[in-house]
């Protein structure tokens, strides 16, 4: 058996939540692949949001969207993960199947702009109450840079202190690797 690496396995995992029809949220649009995968596993009767602070990000996956037929289902929105609750339909409260954040940087992007702890931890408080029971939550965590790195103790703190009455928290991480590879922390909601 070989082990999946880390988003061969976020999509595993995606896929064993979502329906057509679902509810999606993609907390860091990035240039779009997972916002695409969200809005394609809900299909047209479904509903994904999709954030990123930058600019560029919106449109990269603006355009993904239109490209493959996939924008209908979806709302973008240019600001802060921390805004969710203030963005999501009330009547998707406790209706939300599954959420993904990539965190760091935007690949390929600029560097010096990178998700904050603090926005990220209050995000992912949100979406946690917008789950319904046994919706997922994934956070695919990059360690591999200053910030990456107090970001993913921060995080991973958090989830950790989590009430295992009301949550499973998994960590997924290949530990020999060099230079601080990536990891998933997903939370599901019992």
């Amino acid at each position: 058996m070989t082990l999946q690496r880390i988003l061969p396995f976020t999509r595993k995992l995606l896929e064993s939540a979502l329906a057509k029809g679902d509810i999606a949220i993609d907390g860091t649009c990035g240039n779009g692949h997972d916002t695409l995968f969200l809005a394609e596993s809900v299909g047209k009767s479904g509903r994904v949001y999709g954030f990123d602070i930058q600019q560029e990000a919106i449109k990269t996956t603006e355009k993904r969207l239109i490209d493959a037929d996939q924008s209908s289902q979806v709302s973008l929105f240019h600001d802060s993960h921390a805004s969710i609750n203030h963005k999501i339909h009330s009547k998707h409260a406790g209706n939300v199947s599954a959420a993904i954040f990539n965190l760091g940087y935007l690949p390929g992007g600029d560097k010096s702009i990178v998700t904050k702890p603090e926005e990220t931890i209050q995000a992912v408080t949100d979406i946690l109450q917008l789950l319904r029971s046994d919706g997922l939550l994934i956070l695919v965590v990059y360690p591999g840079h200053p910030e990456g790195k107090i970001e993913s103790e921060k995080v991973t703190d958090y989830a950790s202190s989590l009430n295992q009455s009301d949550y499973q928290v998994l960590k997924y991480q290949f530990i020999n690797q060099i230079n601080d590879p990536p990891y998933i922390l997903a939370i599901s909601k019992k």
